[in-house]
């Protein structure tokens, strides 16, 4: 096992771990915790998790506690933290990785925060209402994971529950959760769910289950409204400020309540004229860039040609998914226009257009939001 720092200065055992005491080989990382705070937090692995490892980009590195990522991936395949072949070998001895970390940090399961997004979602669940463990932190789970496996990720499926498998098997999966959620011990759980209106799964998978919860003693639902959540896999990235408050707060001893409520309702699409203006009054000579305006094309158009107004402006920029497309000169009387010397690919593309000045300084971004039908499959280029 190696033994790295973070930027932070913290001491990480990386990815070599492994946990071979049960009948099933477990990976993990482990980062030790800051400042003192003696919590245990266990992060579960959702699909498209790098390396199969869950919430790893960095955001959890200034946690004051104890971070333990437990990877899913067994014999090359994902299983939920559960089973596979219909043998629960793997559920054992993940379980036991997490008691054997618990115990070797002298913490009970109520020092634990358990933490997972979609199928990490649903292995948080899992774990905490079936060991005890008190804190659970669950973003857009599935709970009818054998039917959602089979439709939309067979090779899980397969690997779960084996090639040969029933209708019944798949349907005892679907119930594995469910049925748990209904008859755990465990009622006394802080639990907080996750989940979005733009999320489609929202309405099969969360929505129906709500009421399994209906006698625990602190459930509470978050529902995103919200159009930086549209799909499935935006929820997480939208709601990291929520989920890091809540951890942060299980992590120092508050267990919230705040019942079942809804966040979002953001307007990225807003006018704010009565803002700029008071900034344009109050700012620094040569700190203030007003948007440019963009009058060809429009919405929807055939992009063969970018013209607009930017007053005060020397330049504009056109860019789009973090790529320079190019750039243009602004006329005295603020005009400008650019043409792409490569047509734009075929398709649907979101164009950011900014202005900057004669110092550098740039301004709000505007979104030119256009389609090519022409089929063309080369990038436009600076």
């Amino acid at each position: 096992m190696s033994r790295t720092s973070t930027a932070h200065g913290r001491r990480m055992f990386t990815g070599t771990g492994t946990d071979t005491t049960g009948a099933v080989p477990v990976d993990y990382r482990f980062f030790h915790a800051r400042g003192g705070n003696r919590r245990l937090v266990v992060v579960f692995a959702n699909f498209q998790a790098p390396d199969e490892y869950g919430w790893s980009t960095g955001v959890l590195d200034t946690l004051r506690a104890n971070v333990l990522w437990i990877r899913d991936r067994f014999d090359g395949h994902n299983s939920y933290y559960l089973c596979q072949d219909g043998d629960f070998g793997i559920e054992h001895s993940v379980a036991a990785l997490i008691d054997r970390f618990a115990t070797a940090l002298d913490l009970t399961r109520e020092d634990c925060v358990l933490l997972g997004t979609s199928k990490g979602g649903s292995a948080a669940l899992y774990f905490g209402l079936k060991y005890g463990y008190r804190n659970i932190v669950s973003v857009v789970p599935q709970f009818r994971i054998g039917s959602y496996v089979e439709k939309l990720h067979p090779r899980t499926a397969a690997h779960m529950l084996g090639r040969d498998a029933t209708d019944t098997d798949v349907r005892a999966l679907d119930e594995a959760l469910p049925a748990l959620v209904r008859d755990s011990a465990h009622r006394d759980a802080n639990i907080y769910l996750i989940s979005a209106l733009g999320d489609p799964q929202y309405k099969t998978e969360i929505e129906p289950h709500l009421t399994l919860f209906a006698d625990y003693d602190n459930v509470n639902f978050i529902l995103t409204d919200s159009p930086h959540a549209p799909a499935h896999d935006r929820v997480a990235r939208r709601n990291v400020p929520v989920v890091m408050a809540l951890v942060n707060l299980l992590i120092d001893g508050i267990a919230p309540r705040i019942g079942f409520v809804r966040n979002g309702y953001e307007d990225p699409e807003t006018a704010r004229p009565a803002m700029d203006a008071l900034l344009r009054s109050t700012a620094a000579p040569g700190t203030w860039v007003d948007a440019p305006r963009v009058t060809a094309p429009m919405a929807g158009d055939e992009p063969a040609r970018f013209e607009g107004v930017a007053s005060g402006a020397a330049q504009v920029q056109l860019w789009e998914n973090a790529r320079f497309l190019g750039r243009a000169p602004v006329a005295e009387d603020g005009t400008w226009a650019w043409t792409p010397r490569t047509p734009l690919s075929r398709g649907e593309h979101a164009v950011k257009v900014l202005a900057l000045n004669a110092h550098g300084v740039d301004s709000e971004r505007t979104v030119v939001r256009c389609r090519v039908r022409s089929g063309r499959e080369v990038a436009a280029a600076a």
